[in-house]
């Protein structure tokens, strides 16, 4: 096959459409559901993905005594019969934010050891499900989300510090719903799976401790409330192996979303090349390295020969510094650091989004670069470095008609990134 620009776009957005679609949490929750409790069933959650999971069980089990409350970003809500569906703040939290952590604090209350918790946790949860720990307050929280964000500090590091600074996060709602028995279904947005940092681990036992949170702080130059500096003074440390018990399914994560897009990839004739599912760091480093590899296999055939397709998950980070003006998210960042590190070069196009339909505080999922972008831009009377240097990759993209956006998909796996190779 010849690609071309036409042919290029149309697979791409096949490949991401592909990976997105694989990480239905509709299905993944009714496959790993157990069999029916004899109790009650409590369905609590928090994340992106969290109304549309709850929906699932309550069609999945119309004859159990179920009830319960999930809390998801706005604009993510879907019906979910006898489980409440609440809407907060993302990635900010707001006063819904509190209300659904108390609302799902209360759910658990006054259970017994035949009951059934099923928590539902996907990424988002962390600033959805708020219980400021000490002294904090909403506000308190929303500075050190805002700190956090702007720091350039990975998600691991960010959801360390988060843990110690919440009533709820780092394993407190698993103590909180001791004795019934507990199952939680995780769908993984971060970087190795581990479902003590997806949503924070509200009901996960917490292997980070108070003095690696306050490392961090200082490492960053993170500048906090002073109620939250008190609490990782002098707070309580987070629930840890031993304190909180209960059953944890990884039922969505971004490697299998990754094998979905690299077998479209192959039925279009490409050699998919999957970099890894966990990929971190600043997102326009990571641009400018993919333009690197994506030249040597256009050029020399290494990594992969074309044509092939280079795929990789994970999340990027943007350190905003003094700059906030700019409006864009990691993966048109991303995107517009590869399309500059190109210079226009022939036989190379590009997609990237999060799998949740939102990169950054957007309505676009990301973008799409092809050969002749940077030349768009230009035409479009954007200077493509200078928009990059204040992170205004979103207005770019616009600018050129280039933006891909799907509304939320109601699930989230992180990022999906493809270089196609001509």
């Amino acid at each position: 096959m010849t690609w071309n620009d036409v042919s290029a776009r149309q697979v791409l957005r096949r490949i991401f459409d592909a990976a997105v679609a694989r990480a239905d949490p509709r299905a993944a929750v009714i496959n790993n559901l157990p069999e029916r409790p004899r109790g009650r069933c409590i369905v609590v959650g928090a994340g992106k993905a969290s109304a549309a999971m709850a929906a699932a069980i309550d069609v999945a089990w119309p004859d159990v005594d179920l009830s319960g409350v999930v809390v998801t970003r706005y604009g993510h809500a879907v019906p979910a019969g006898r489980i409440e569906i609440l809407e907060a703040s993302h990635p900010v939290p707001d006063a819904m934010s509190v209300m659904a952590a108390e609302r799902i604090f209360a759910a658990v209350q006054g259970l017994g050891p035949e009951d059934l918790v099923v928590a539902l946790i996907s990424g988002g949860g962390s600033s959805l499900l708020v219980a400021p720990a000490g002294q904090m307050t909403l506000a308190d929280k929303k500075a050190v989300n805002q700190a956090l964000l702007a720091s350039g500090a990975t998600i691991s590091d960010m959801n360390t510090v988060r843990k110690h600074l919440s009533a709820i996060k780092g394993g407190h709602l698993a103590r909180a719903a001791r004795p019934a028995r507990l199952l939680t279904l995780v769908i993984s947005d971060v970087p190795g799976d581990d479902p003590s940092e997806i949503a924070s681990g509200p009901t996960v036992a917490d292997p980070s401790t108070m003095a690696e949170a306050r490392a961090i702080v200082a490492r960053y130059g993170i500048d906090l409330p002073q109620a939250a500096r008190s609490v990782l003074t002098h707070g309580k440390e987070t629930p840890k192996a031993g304190d909180v018990e209960g059953e944890i399914r990884l039922i969505a994560a971004p490697s299998i979303a990754l094998d979905a897009a690299a077998a479209a990839a192959h039925k279009a004739g490409l050699r998919p090349l999957i970099l890894g599912d966990a990929l971190e760091g600043e997102a326009r480093e990571m641009g400018r390295v993919m333009a690197g590899i994506a030249l040597s296999a256009r050029d020399k055939g290494l990594p992969v020969a074309g044509p092939a397709v280079i795929l990789s998950g994970g999340e990027g980070t943007v350190s905003l510094g003094v700059t906030t003006e700019g409006r864009g998210g990691r993966n048109t960042e991303f995107l517009l650091s590869l399309a500059v590190a190109l210079k226009g070069a022939e036989g190379i196009w590009a997609i990237a989004g999060d799998s949740d339909g939102i990169d950054g505080v957007e309505d676009a999922a990301g973008a799409l670069v092809a050969p002749d972008s940077i030349a768009r831009m230009h035409e479009a009377g954007i200077d493509p470095r200078a928009t990059l240097a204040v992170h205004d990759s979103y207005t770019a993209f616009k600018a050129i008609g280039d933006l891909v956006v799907t509304g939320p998909t109601l699930t989230n796996v992180n990022d999906i990134r493809a270089i196609l190779i001509g």
